[in-house]
Parts: structure tokens; C-alpha cells; sequence
């Protein structure tokens, strides 16, 4: 299968046959072949104004992140999908001014956690849901939130 990528591809019963007809070794240079294709494509397809992205789609205002989704206003974050306004941070859906936050989804306002759902205002929590105004996974109120993680973030160097 091996064809010139300057070719038009070909039709789909020809291109049915010709990996019906492919034995392992032949199977695992094709998968190696596409792998490599996409893996040195870094363009950002969908995308709007968006600096120094790879390979994220319909994303825009991000800055610096690699293999997004339709998020925006995103800077340094890689495999995050529907976020908005999150820095630093890994594998997010669906979340919100996160900062160096890891596998969290439907989040928001969380820093430095990881494994949340449905969480909002947590600073350094880990596998929490539906929870709010948490620090370490023990819960304050609003006021004494505020507070520490004003203190936390100075002490941590992290600019508001």
C-alpha cells in the first residue's frame, strides 16, 4: 500500500482489497507509515489564532498547546478537550481556568489536582467530585479558602 502521497488516494473498494491482501509485516509498516504521517503533522485544523500549537483542531486564542480540542484561551496544555482559559494542564474536558491540573473534567477554578469531576475552587486535590472550596481534599468555607490559597499561591510563586 505503500503509495506516493502526491497520488490521489485510492478508491475505496481498490484500497479494501489492497489491505485485505497484507500480510503482518506489510500491515505493521502501513500502521507505522500513518503513525509517522500523523505524528509529523502538526498542523491545527479548525483552528483560530491560535501560537505555537500542534496538532489541535477547531481551538482558538491558545497559545503553546499540543493535541487540543475546541478549546480556547488555553497556554501549554496538551490533550485537552471543550476548556477554557486552563495553563499547564493534561487531559482536562469540559473544564475552566484550571492551572497544572491533570485528568479533570467538568472543573473549574482548580489548581495543582488531579482526578477530579465536578469540582470547583480545589487547590492540590486529588480524586474528588462534586466538591467545593477544598484544599488537600479538606473543605473550607469561600472566606477561608480565599485566604489560604492566597497565601499558598504567594508562598508557591503562582501569579493570580
Amino acid at each position: 500500500m505503500a503509495r506516493d502521497p502526491k497520488k490521489t488516494p485510492p478508491e475505496p473498494s481498490e484500497a479494501r482489497e489492497l489491505v485485505a491482501s497484507l500480510d503482518r509485516r506489510r500491515f505493521l509498516e502501513e500502521l507505522n507509515r500513518l503513525t509517522q504521517g500523523f505524528a509529523s503533522n502538526d498542523g491545527n485544523p479548525g483552528s483560530y489564532a491560535c501560537k505555537a500549537c500542534v496538532r489541535c483542531a477547531n481551538c482558538m486564542f491558545c497559545e503553546g498547546c499540543e493535541a487540543c480540542y475546541s478549546s480556547t484561551h488555553c497556554i501549554r496544555c496538551e490533550l485537552c478537550n471543550n476548556c477554557t482559559h486552563c495553563v499547564d494542564s493534561k487531559s482536562l474536558h469540559g473544564c475552566a481556568y484550571c492551572v497544572q491540573s491533570e485528568n479533570c473534567t467538568s472543573s473549574a477554578y482548580v489548581v495543582f489536582s488531579r482526578n477530579l469531576s465536578d469540582c470547583t475552587y480545589c487547590f492540590g486535590c486529588v480524586g474528588l467530585s462534586k466538591k467545593d472550596f477544598h484544599i488537600l481534599n479538606v473543605g473550607f468555607s469561600r472566606v477561608e479558602y480565599f485566604e489560604l490559597t492566597a497565601r499558598l499561591k504567594k508562598e508557591l510563586g503562582i501569579k493570580s
